[in-house]
């Protein structure tokens, strides 16, 4: 050990320099390829953002965007998705500003702009609405309750107990502060976050309120007692409807209507975005809007359409006669209140918020709907009694022949005709036997049926209903359902979920038809779980895979509870078998990956799972937590069928690797055996690429340990003249083939028969050294010696500075680690600069190249500077990515334990240049007064 201690004392400071044409054309060639669509539009899906940052779609401009508080790391980032898409694709990362985006001036849903900073129109407003700085929501009593609020209030400061003035903005249940009210076009100094879970107390003085949250304490001080009670009132209102309404006591309740309508009561009519959940009608102001504007209970209330020839209500005439030529009316009139007007645009639209309206207010005479929907309201209202005739018409049974029209209500001519298409599409699917050689036809129906579902989310409720239908019949004790049909019927419910009372028929038929002794009945206990898992989880966003569809028709899903099974590849050549089912995120995929391996959480470990790229390019994905497994595989699938087309199906799929992305220092006190054997063979895996500097004399001790920890202890050739000659030809392939794997690339290339004969040499004579030595020693000496480098854990990324001196248009490397971004020497791979991540400004992708914009401490007016760098496109997306999770990470880890965020080595300071690393102390105090961006 001492040894191999020295040789890497000597290996790591004095590495032998070598040059770009010795390294891997892949680390050092720019290349322009584009990123599989298809694919990375899934994987790459709201990514998480470092704290304090403004997704913009503009290019980088160097403008400031307003001061901040101590807290203002808190305030939240919104990001436009629809137009971050639209404008700027994944393989060509944009230029991102902190701060206000310039949509946010415009967008009546930016969370920086008051209540009483909207415009009001008389013709088109609700009476509460002109309120000079409170708006109101009309609720179930008819009472109309104020909901949002603007005014100043004296804030108690977190850190510096002192009292600030700040202008408070109460909207969309959240209670964002800032400096006056000329400032709410930026973004906001603070968020306090509102939830049921959070509560109010008065203070010691008549004018204090202390306002407790998950996160803190607030202590807020109004002008006068008057004023402070109008701001409790406003408060404890939101505070009720949040405790009360299962839009935010269970937030992935599915809506079973939603749309944008017209809106008329006393007179006043509002175009609102409306969603049914349950029996309470929900509307917004807009569709990204989370807190509503008021709602409506709908239990026995009385909901019916307004013949529009006759209209007798004099305040839905005054306001909404202009609308009566081309909208549809439905009127809901509650108990003991006043009615409520809604205008619909088109008749088929009119005629499923109808029937959905009134079979949330119970009613018992239901003529609304087609007759399925009607057959099943009528049911609901029996509460699916198990003797009714009802369930003997032959619309709820299996039917040999099509169906002339749709069994729901339907908005388009189109839709109805394509719904009759799926019924078709069902019974090929359903009638035509199961043939393994011929399986692709099975799984070619199934795809294109749940593909036309997903496209057409208003077709999701009729291949429920229609493979309920085709599973059910008349006289079910004399023959059993069509296995086939529940099959399908498990592949749809676990992508998607019809809407209420549709998911109440749903249940009950598998409910009814659940019994393990029956292969049938087997199915149906599998379609529950699928249900509750969907319930559980979500909806999916990509059609089953050719891997899902065979696992539920061929091999019995029924007897696991994780049906289907991929590998997961290590670093060190093995895999693991992982099984999941049809709604396992990465995060659920990978506890039970975690399980198996002996290995801590991700968020302990720092590892992540990796896929490869649909195209075959030497191109890796680091998987979100919150993605589904069969997501991926079926995305996957697609894009690789695309770019690969004529080539034999099922032949290729998604490789996944569980490998180290994030490394943190303190992490190593808890380290597993495994976790130290994958370090171990990622490190080797840069050794042998040249991505990490040893000299000739530490890559062969290191590789000799390998060779221990692989193989074992090495075998002499016997001495015996018979046997000689083959076992030294033995040995020598072994010596080779442990050369291939683990010596570094640039020290074999070129050699010549007898250097190479000279390097199993010295091989053999290293390795028989460490005879007897066990794995878990091997690799126990192994870490220790390539821990001595000072960027051991890094992710290292080829880079091009785009200066205009030519004498700096070499190649440099980029080394991302836990306490920032280091820039290192190419040849060498000594540091040049490091600039922490407090120093960092604004980073990714600028027009075609990285940037890095960072703040220059060391002059007085803490001056920016801004750095490019050449980098193929998706490398500049894994660099982003790598350093927002950094950050993430380290904004969550400094509140849980302060000496994480302490680096392990002495960090310079930004912009400062070192001889050697770590020769000066992190400075002090040096964090800007802005967080960084990412681009």
């Amino acid at each position: 050990e001492s040894r191999i201690y020295a040789v890497a004392k000597s290996g790591l400071r004095m590495s032998e320099a070598f040059t770009m044409e010795s390294l891997n054309k892949n680390a050092v060639s720019l290349p322009s390829y584009s990123i599989s669509g298809l694919y990375t539009s899934l994987i790459y899906k709201n990514m998480t953002t470092p704290k304090a940052t403004q997704i913009s779609n503009s290019p980088f401009i160097d403008e400031s965007s307003g001061s901040e508080e101590e807290d203002s790391s808190r305030s939240s980032s919104r990001t436009s998705e629809s137009d971050s898409r639209s404008r700027s694709g994944l393989g060509s990362p944009r230029a991102m500003k902190r701060g206000v985006s310039l949509s946010s001036v415009t967008s009546e849903s930016d969370y920086a702009i008051p209540p009483d900073a909207y415009s009001v129109d008389t013709d088109y407003s609700e009476p509460e609405q002109k309120l000079p700085k409170t708006l109101s929501s009309s609720s179930d009593n008819g009472k109309t309750e104020p909901l949002e609020k603007s005014g100043y209030l004296l804030k108690m400061g977190g850190k510096v107990k002192t009292w600030k003035r700040r202008w408070f903005v109460l909207k969309g249940g959240e209670l964002l502060y800032y400096r006056s009210p000329s400032d709410v076009i930026r973004k906001p100094q603070g968020q306090i976050e509102l939830n049921a879970s959070s509560h109010i107390e008065r203070g010691d003085g008549k004018q204090t309120i202390q306002l407790t949250t998950e996160k803190r304490t607030y202590y807020l001080t109004a002008d006068s007692p008057n004023i402070l009670e109008e701001w409790i009132k406003v408060l404890q209102n939101v505070l009720k409807i949040q405790a009360a309404s299962p839009l935010f006591i269970q937030p992935e309740t599915k809506p079973t209507m939603k749309g944008l309508l017209t809106k008329v009561k006393h007179g006043y009519s509002k175009r609102v975005w409306c969603t049914l959940v349950g029996k309470i009608l929900y509307y917004f102001r807009n569709q990204e809007d989370k807190f509503p504007l008021g709602q409506i209970k709908l239990f026995e209330a009385k909901v019916e359409e307004v013949d529009r020839s006759c209209d007798s209500d004099e305040d839905y005439e005054a306001s909404g006669r202009s609308l009566l030529s081309t909208h549809y009316t439905v009127v809901i009139h509650p108990k003991d209140q006043g009615p409520t007007y809604l205008l619909i645009g088109s008749k088929h639209e009119k005629d499923t918020w109808l029937y959905h309206l009134t079979v949330a207010a119970g009613s018992t005479s239901v003529n609304v709907g087609s007759e399925f929907e009607q057959l099943i309201c009528k049911l609901l209202n029996t509460e699916g009694d198990t003797t009714s005739q009802i369930w003997r018409h032959p619309t709820l049974c299996h039917s040999k022949e099509g169906i002339a029209s749709p069994l729901t209500t339907l908005p388009s001519e189109a839709l109805r005709t394509e719904a009759i298409k799926l019924f078709k599409t069902c019974q090929l699917f359903i009638n035509a036997a199961v043939d393994s050689p011929a399986i692709d036809y099975h799984v070619s129906l199934a795809q294109s049926a749940l593909q036309i579902c997903l496209t057409h989310p208003e077709l999701q409720n009729e291949i429920c209903c229609q493979l309920i239908k085709q599973t059910r019949r008349r006289h079910p004790q004399n023959q059993a359902g069509p296995i086939q049909g529940l099959q399908l019927l498990a592949l749809c419910v676990g992508l998607f979920l019809p809407q209420h009372p549709f998911l109440w028929l749903l249940k009950l038929h598998l409910k009814k038809n659940a019994d393990a002794r029956t292969e049938f009945g087997k199915y149906a206990i599998y379609c529950q779980r699928c249900v509750q898992r969907t319930q559980q989880n979500g909806d999916r966003e990509a059609r089953p895979s050719r891997m899902e569809i065979l696992s539920t028709l061929l091999r019995n899903p029924y007897h696991h509870s994780l049906p289907f099974s991929i590998p997961v590849h290590f670093m060190n050549g093995i895999y693991q078998v992982v099984g999941f089912d049809a709604s396992t995120t990465v995060e659920e995929f990978l506890n039970t990956l975690n399980q198996d391996t002996g290995m801590r959480k991700p968020a302990e470990s720092g590892f992540a799972l990796f896929s490869d790229d649909p195209s075959g390019k030497d191109i890796e994905h680091c998987l979100q937590g919150n993605i589904k497994i069969c997501d991926i595989i079926s995305k996957w699938e697609q894009a690789s069928k695309e770019q690969h087309p004529g080539k034999c199906e099922g032949t290729r799929t998604v490789r996944l690797t569980y490998k180290n992305r994030l490394y943190f220092s303190v992490q190593v006190h808890g380290e597993t055996d495994r976790e130290k054997l994958l370090l171990v063979y990622q490190t080797n895996d840069q050794i042998v690429n040249g991505l990490f500097p040893v000299n000739k004399e530490l890559a062969m001790e290191l590789t000799a340990l390998l060779a221990q920890v692989e193989i074992g202890d090495f075998e002499r050739p016997f001495s015996t003249p018979a046997g000689q000659v083959t076992s030294q030809s033995k040995s020598s392939q072994t010596l080779k083939q442990v050369l291939e794997r683990f010596y570094p690339k640039r020290y074999r290339h070129g050699c010549s028969e007898e250097q190479l004969r000279q390097l199993c040499q010295r091989l053999s004579t290293r390795w028989m050294a460490l005879r007897g030595h066990s794995a878990a020693d091997c690799v126990r000496i192994y870490l220790t010696v390539a821990r001595k480098w000072s960027f051991f854990g890094a992710k290292l990324f080829a880079a091009k500075p785009l200066a205009t001196s030519s004498a700096e248009k070499s190649f440099i490397w980029f080394a991302v680690h836990e306490d920032g971004i280091s820039i290192l020497d190419y040849s060498s791979m000594r540091l040049t600069v490091t600039y922490t991540y407090k120093s960092l400004m604004t980073f990714g992708g600028y027009q075609d190249d990285f940037m890095l914009v960072v703040n220059n401490a060391q002059t007085k007016d803490n001056s920016t500077e801004k750095h490019l760098f050449a980098m193929t496109k998706p490398k500049i997306l894994e660099i982003t990515l790598l350093i927002a999770s950094y950050i993430n990470n380290f904004h969550q880890l400094k509140g849980a334990a302060h000496h994480l965020s302490a680096p392990a080595l002495p960090t310079p300071q930004s912009g400062q240049k070192l001889k050697e690393p770590g020769s000066q102390p992190l400075p002090a105090n040096n964090r800007p007064t802005k967080c960084p961006t990412l681009l």
